[in-house]
């Protein structure tokens, strides 16, 4: 099936919104070098669905960002995209419908439809970097991007990380090593030449000058966390030693909660603590939907429970607010 190229889809849902997109990534920008001190909380959906349960988030996010933005620039996850290791349903870009029919283009808009929205809200978007054929449809719209545990190696990944215009986040891997995630921090604030696509869907070479707001993220790993501050202290002098600006993000969910999602709060708080201390800490990150825990897709995805996740179990809306609110009456502000 020919899909619609970039050029075309944009043209057909256009940014609407480029003053907002400027001045969120402006500060992105000042916060991830600490002139402006609050903390960056990117939260919400492990993965995102369905349209109105993520409009609905995202319009109880814009309320809140306003009674806590002092102390916090809230950053949405607008994951349209699941990385596999194995097997599973791959997200909404790649299957809308939820049922195996893998109707891309619908996925490709529908993808670009949410984050259109969710912008014109007035809340800024995360969003996992995982497909690079994939992003000159949306990156127009990303605030802040990431690299997953699995592509933190890939050199496509840093060469695509090298020419965006945001902050990117290159996540330690799955063994909790950090080398990986400090070479591609490297490689993506130089230049590269390599092979994509442009706005027109045509294979072209693609010149970057590298990205100067790649940055560190820790998500634990299999066996053990890494948001105490003996690891976080360790993560420091690693960028340091490496001639990297000490400025870390911290996952609280995968490795760092153990894959329990009301784990998330004990991660999320002492990392809070920290930050009041530790000017390196930018923000944290947390995988939360309208209501708590997980369920399977099953064989009819009109059966499934309104605002609960598919993919990795969340914590709910309330429990979400509460922990955010807990940065702006802790004045985390240094």
């Amino acid at each position: 099936m020919k899909l619609p190229t970039p050029e075309q889809l944009k043209a057909e849902l256009p940014l609407t919104v480029s003053d907002f997109i400027a001045s969120s990534r402006h500060s992105a920008k000042q916060i991830l070098e600490r002139i402006d001190q609050r903390l960056i909380v990117i939260v919400g959906p492990c993965s995102i669905h369905d349209s109105a349960s993520a409009l609905e988030y995202a319009r109880k996010l814009k309320k809140l960002s306003s009674d806590v933005d002092s102390a916090v620039f809230l950053i949405m996850r607008i994951f349209i995209e699941k990385p596999r290791t194995k097997l599973g349903w791959k997200g909404m870009l790649y299957d809308p419908h939820l049922d195996g029919t893998n109707d891309i283009a619908t996925g490709l808009r529908q993808s670009r439809k949410i984050i259109q929205e969710t912008a014109e809200l007035g809340v800024p978007c995360a969003m996992e970097l995982l497909e690079p054929l994939a992003l000159p449809y949306f990156d127009d719209l990303i605030v802040w991007g990431l690299i997953g545990a699995r592509t933190s190696a890939s050199q496509p990944h840093r060469q695509m990380a090298s020419g965006l215009p945001f902050p990117v986040g290159f996540k330690n891997d799955y063994r909790g090593d950090l080398e990986v995630a400090i070479a591609g921090i490297q490689s993506a604030q130089t230049s590269h030449s390599h092979i994509g696509i442009n706005a027109q869907g045509h294979v072209a070479a693609i010149n970057t000058y590298g990205n100067p707001l790649t940055h560190l993220v820790l998500r634990g790993s299999d066996e053990h966390p890494n948001f105490d501050p003996v690891s976080i202290e360790k993560a420091i002098r690693f960028l340091q030693d490496h001639h990297l600006k000490p400025r870390l993000l911290v996952d609280c969910s995968h490795g760092n909660c153990g894959k329990d999602h009301l784990r998330q709060k004990i991660a999320f708080e002492s990392v809070v603590e920290q930050a009041t201390k530790n000017n390196s800490i930018v923000g944290l990150m947390l995988e939360s939907h309208l209501f708590p825990g997980k369920q399977p897709i099953g064989e009819d995805p009109s059966l499934l429970n309104y605002g609960v996740s598919i993919t990795d179990p969340c914590l709910g809306w309330e429990e979400t607010e509460s922990l955010i609110r807990s940065i702006s009456m802790s004045s985390v502000q240094k």
